[in-house]
């Protein structure tokens, strides 16, 4: 099993260490914050940022095998968008999201840009 190791509170890099997650388009990015999700393993857990630039989108819903809570910091999201971006419900900070494995989800936009707390898990 992976385990997150121990932290004490450290000022978090805004700056650099960001990454497009793979099958993401470019305009999101994540930063891991602690630990590690093994996918094919299902096992583990990971805590990360994901932001997403302003006016970026995906196209289609996201669904995973694995425990989902998100709480979204600051800017805004829609959820449910079609493929072109448009439509969906619009969400400002201090929403939150826990997503059980095999939830349908998204697809996603953020007009103005926006950062999220995520933590993913396995039972």
């Amino acid at each position: 099993m992976i385990k997150k190791e121990h932290k004490e509170f450290y000022t978090v890099d805004m700056a650099s260490g960001w990454e497009t997650p793979a099958g993401y388009p470019q305009g999101i990015e994540q930063k891991i914050l602690a630990g590690a999700l093994d996918e094919p393993g299902k096992s583990g857990t990971r805590t990360r940022l994901l932001r997403f630039a302003p006016g970026i989108f995906t196209t289609a819903p996201f669904v995973h095998d694995y425990w989902e809570e998100v709480y979204l910091v600051s800017g805004d999201l829609t959820v449910g968008n079609d493929a072109e971006g448009k439509g969906g419900e619009p969400f400002e900070p201090n929403t939150y999201a826990c997503r059980p494995p095999g939830a349908y989800h998204g697809p996603f936009k953020s007009e103005g840009g926006c950062v999220l707390l995520e933590i993913h898990y396995y039972e």
